[in-house]
């Protein structure tokens, strides 16, 4: 897949997500097996800038290219200013946010609430396509509404102001993240613009990538909360893409490696007190469906330093190894889990 003057390794990406997708998570997934990714949402606001939580998302240091900064806003001149200020700073891709639902961004007329003014929508994209002289990205949901689906029309605007490359969520702004999927309405928008579309929602096995990746007709796929925990999912995607076969889960020494060199990078990243306050949820997320998890994550979020957090891991993945040789999602209700196409 193509992304301005890019071609990535492959044709799936790390979704954007505030929180989550911080430098040493997207290098991670990266590293197992994801061709693109997307930093985490920047705000346009100006007096924002300087913040440490601004900076952080803004650090690149390291990173494989192409580097992807997502900006989010809703007034055009202040948007084209953010995607210039980035671009300055390493953004090598400039991705505008048009499909979060959260309140907080939504209650400011940004994010997918922005899908229910389709005028400020050209005007944004035209004045950050006008902007900068690197690709520029549009991620959106498939309207505000069920009963106010506008995906196409805003694709055609995307496609008429010179964005590069369109990821949909396929639920509307309403839905959040409940209920099924439109793939049909990421299907009809494939089929109404001939810049690159990727799918996301719900991608969550290899089975469903490639059932997805049939039914839209998507050039890509966006995967987002299958990932918290679950970093290995792209080099798992990837390679039943490719062969048709499912690679094995991690071994659960290869696990403990991954999780401790993941957790060495994020304190460094984000400092030891917030960096263990930060990484409770990625250790969650990584043995939330292991045995023994929940026992763990009580222990877990009792400690007070890195040392104490790491020690913990290591005692955990320790009684895992005399347990099982590789990480068992068999019980989970997403193992093996497939979409008809």
């Amino acid at each position: 897949m193509r992304i301005g003057p890019y071609v990535l390794q492959n044709q799936l990406a790390v979704a954007p997500m505030a929180g989550v997708t911080d430098r040493p998570f997207r290098q991670l997934c990266k590293r197992l097996g994801a061709g693109y990714a997307v930093s985490e949402m920047v705000a346009s606001n100006p007096a924002l800038r300087s913040t440490a939580k601004s900076l952080r998302r803004i650090d690149h240091a390291g990173e494989v290219a192409p580097v992807a900064v997502q900006i989010a806003g809703a007034d055009p001149a202040t948007m084209a200013d953010a995607a210039r200020y980035n671009v300055d700073r390493g953004a090598q891709i400039v991705d505008i946010n048009m499909g979060c639902p959260a309140k907080k961004v939504c209650n400011v007329a940004a994010g997918s609430a922005l899908l229910a003014d389709e005028p400020r929508v050209a005007a944004i994209l035209d004045a950050v396509v006008r902007a900068v002289d690197v690709p520029v990205t549009l991620k959106i949901r498939t309207g505000p509404a069920p009963d106010r689906r506008n995906a196409v029309r805003i694709a055609r605007l995307a496609e008429e102001a010179g964005i590069a490359a369109l990821a949909v969520h396929g639920r509307t702004r309403a839905c959040a993240f409940v209920g099924a999927v439109e793939y049909d309405t990421i299907l009809a928008v494939k089929a109404a613009v001939a810049i690159p579309v990727i799918a996301n929602g719900d991608v969550d096995t290899p089975e469903r990538a490639k059932a997805v990746l049939a039914v839209t007709g998507a050039d890509g796929l966006m995967i987002g909360r299958a990932a918290q925990g679950r970093p290995w999912i792209f080099r798992e995607i990837a390679h039943y893409l490719a062969t048709g076969e499912h690679l094995p889960p991690p071994t659960v020494e290869e696990a403990r490696s991954l999780i401790v060199e993941h957790m060495h990078d994020h304190y460094a990243f984000h400092g030891a007190e917030a960096g263990v306050r930060i990484a409770r949820k990625h250790l969650g997320w990584y043995t939330e469906a292991l045995h023994g998890g929940l026992a763990f994550r009580r222990l877990m979020n009792a400690c007070e330093t890195t040392d104490a957090q790491l020690a913990a891991v290591n005692d955990y993945f320790d009684a895992l190894a005399q347990r099982d040789e590789r990480l068992d999602y068999s019980t989970q209700p997403w193992a093996g889990e497939a979409l008809a196409a």
